[in-house]
């Protein structure tokens, strides 16, 4: 949760690296999030508005850490639109944030894992 929370604080800040970890956890819990209240409106039987709402809140954290994931890879951020390719780019995207970051520092900042 801990990790959720960083990339939340940490809303706007498109530069610096994040390690694979904060990534994947903020994947995590922002998808359990929207499970939950998904099933909570259907339950209560109301629109999907609370979810439309909270994946809105969430549109521009996702970018920031995924930005930043990217350069944890030594990759710019503009990689990001490679998953508007169907199929192929969301495959080529979670690899890119599955690898590894560089182990020294890169022009995107200092190793996280070090800092």
């Amino acid at each position: 949760m801990g990790w959720f929370l960083k990339a939340i604080k940490n809303y706007a800040g498109f530069a610096g690296r994040s390690r694979r970890m904060e990534y994947w956890m903020f994947i995590l819990f922002s998808s359990i999030f929207t499970f939950i209240i998904s099933v909570l409106e259907a339950l209560i039987g109301i629109p999907s508005l609370l979810s439309f709402l909270f994946t809105l809140f969430l549109l521009v954290p996702s970018l920031s850490v995924a930005v930043r994931r990217l350069h944890d890879t030594g990759r710019t951020g503009w990689w990001n639109l490679i998953g508007f390719v169907p199929l192929i780019g969301i495959i080529v995207l979670t690899v890119f944030m599955c690898l590894d970051g560089e182990e020294h520092d890169n022009e995107y900042g200092r190793n996280p894992k070090t800092s």
